[in-house]
């Protein structure tokens, strides 16, 4: 019998996140700086590390994250989230089977979630530099960001694996949403969105209700100023932030349930992307402007996960692998870098004939 439990696993990993978040916040950056291009690579290396090492628990020691020790408990548990999966009677082999499946799943997702949420770096940067934030504060607003993202998508995701599970139908209603935001995004993606933050009707409603600062106060959220609590813009910030994680998890959650619909598996996957992502936000910031094909690689994927939602029992049938979108999801990431650095386009300070 293994000593943990699903429960206790999940608390486990957990801890673990929140721990390495901390020691980059208070440890690692007690100073608020300007992130610099190295510690932005670095950071961003021991993310994807973890992400990684995380794979590979999951290939050898997978069976721990759902409490499985014998052949029974593994087919109820393939029974409930993966029924495509065909076992053997030996539990030796059966669980081999499992632990690749499964492994294989979660990178996949992780690769997916982590490439859908590219665009939401540049409207994070969009909000930042709309309210003029201090560079050195981009790092504590995208920490708290993060907590909050976790706790938001946490909800999001074992809510949304319920749903499925009682109304599969659902399914086909995520597909069709996908498929509609990919082709939305490829005939928008040209369009010079310019947003008036400041306008933003969640900032208009909170200056309603609650006591908003006019101006920033080193790092701070909230303060108390002469016996009157007062947030500061810098709290409004963090919760358009949140507010856009919301949006973007519209997508990209039921993006993921396209590679598999255990909630586990989605919610690490997830978690490891968005926290990675917030590393890789100082060296994109910088970049924003050299990955041009991105949108149109980040449309054929959303289009594709619709398509495999719609129709994920015929692909089942046909014996359709986890393996191919993977394939998928990495050729077309790396087809829209590439096609980005070889064709650039114009710079705005050029001439338009």
């Amino acid at each position: 019998m293994h000593i943990l439990t699903p429960t206790l696993f999940f608390l486990l990993f957990g801890v673990m996140i929140v721990t390495v978040l901390l020691i980059d916040l208070l440890v690692v950056g007690r100073k608020y700086h300007v992130v610099s291009l190295k510690e932005s690579l670095i950071w961003t290396s021991v993310w994807v590390s973890l992400a990684i090492g995380f794979y590979f628990f999951i290939r050898h020691y997978g069976e721990l994250i759902h409490g499985i020790t014998d052949l029974e408990s593994l087919k109820a548990y393939v029974t409930l989230y993966q029924p495509s999966l065909k076992l053997p009677d030996d539990f030796s082999a059966a669980l081999e089977i499992y632990r690749k499946e499964t492994a294989l799943n979660y990178i996949t997702g992780y690769l997916l979630e982590y490439t859908l949420s590219i665009d939401n770096v540049f409207v994070i940067l969009m909000i930042l530099t709309g309210f003029s934030v201090a560079p050195q504060n981009y790092k504590p607003v995208l920490f708290w960001g993060v907590l909050g993202a976790i706790v938001l998508r946490f909800i999001f995701i074992f809510a949304g694996s319920a749903l499925i599970h009682r109304f599969s139908w659902l399914l086909l209603v995520f597909g069709a949403f996908l498929i509609y935001s990919g082709i939305h995004m490829f005939l928008s993606r040209n369009s010079e969105e310019k947003s008036e933050i400041n306008k933003h009707w969640l900032v208009r409603f909170l200056s309603k209700h609650i006591n908003i600062y006019p101006d920033y106060l080193e790092n701070h959220f909230w303060k108390r100023i002469d016996g009157k609590f007062f947030f500061t813009p810098l709290f409004i910030v963090l919760i358009m932030i949140e507010f856009t994680d919301v949006i973007f998890a519209l997508d990209s959650i039921p993006a993921i349930f396209s590679i598999t619909t255990d909630p586990y598996i989605v919610f690490f996957s997830n978690i490891f992307a968005i926290i990675g992502l917030r590393s890789l936000f100082f060296l994109l910031a910088k970049l924003v402007n050299l990955f041009r094909y991105l949108k149109v690689g980040i449309s054929f994927l959303l289009a594709f996960v619709g398509f495999k939602l719609l129709f994920h029992t015929w692909l089942d049938k046909i014996g359709y692998e986890t393996t191919y979108s993977l394939y998928i999801i990495a050729g077309t990431l790396l087809v829209s870098i590439v096609a980005s650095l070889a064709f650039p386009g114009k710079k705005s300070n050029e001439p338009v004939s």
